[in-house]
C-alpha cells in the first residue's frame, strides 16, 4: 500500500476522513508502529509510554514481549480518542473496549468491518485489511532506509526470513543502487 492510500485512510485532511475516532485511532496504531491486529486489541492504557515514545507490546505472537515506536502522530490521535470520552468514562485499562462491555477488549471483527465500510466511501475495491497496515509499515521503513534487523526487531519478528518479505515489496529496488566505485570516485551525482 503506498503511503498516499495508508494518508487516504487515516488523514482528517481528506474530504472523507474515517469518521469513527476508535477505528481512527486504532489504524493510526496498526500503521506507525506495524502492529498486528490483536497487538493493538490487547494495548492497556499504561503500555503507551509517551515520555519514551514507545509501546509496550505484551506476549504478541510468539509469546515474547517488546517495543514498538510511538510515533508524535499516532500519540496525537490517541489523545484525540482519549479525551473524546466523557471524563469519567475515559479508558483506563484496555486502550480500545467493546462498546456493551468496557472491561474486555474490542472484538476482532469490528475494525476490519469499519475499513470495509470506509473503503466504499472512497469508492475503491476491497483490498486492504488490517494486516496489510503491518506490511505497508515494514515496507515503507525499508524504502526509507531503515536495516532489516531494526525492522525485524520493530515488528517482533522471531527469523530475519520473515522480514524479509519486505525488500520484495519494496518499490526501490536495485534501481537505487549506486556502485561502491562510484561512491569511492566521488561520482556518484544523485542519479538512479
Amino acid at each position: 500500500m503506498s503511503p498516499g492510500r495508508n494518508s487516504a485512510i487515516l488523514s482528517a485532511g481528506y474530504r472523507k476522513p474515517v469518521p469513527d475516532l476508535k477505528v481512527k485511532a486504532f489504524v493510526t496504531l496498526l500503521y506507525s508502529a506495524g502492529l498486528r491486529s490483536c497487538e493493538v486489541r490487547n494495548l492497556k492504557c499504561p503500555d503507551i509510554e509517551h515520555s519514551n515514545k514507545r509501546i509496550f507490546i505484551r506476549q504478541a505472537k510468539n509469546r515474547s514481549s517488546r517495543y514498538a515506536i510511538l510515533s508524535d502522530t499516532a500519540w496525537d490521535t490517541i489523545l484525540e480518542y482519549w479525551y473524546s470520552f466523557p471524563a469519567g468514562a475515559r479508558p483506563r485499562d484496555w486502550l480500545f473496549t467493546q462498546q456493551r462491555d468496557k472491561t474486555r477488549p474490542l472484538n476482532h471483527e469490528h475494525i476490519p468491518h469499519h475499513i470495509a465500510l470506509h473503503e466504499k466511501r472512497l469508492g475503491w475495491e476491497h483490498r486492504i485489511s488490517c494486516h496489510t497496515f503491518r506490511h505497508a509499515f515494514g515496507t515503507h521503513l525499508y524504502e526509507n532506509g531503515t536495516d532489516l534487523l531494526t525492522i525485524k526487531a520493530l515488528l517482533g519478528h522471531k527469523s530475519i526470513t520473515s522480514t524479509t518479505i519486505y525488500v520484495h515489496l519494496a518499490s526501490n529496488g536495485t534501481t537505487c543502487a549506486v556502485s561502491p566505485l562510484d561512491r569511492l570516485a566521488g561520482e556518484y551525482r544523485g542519479r538512479v
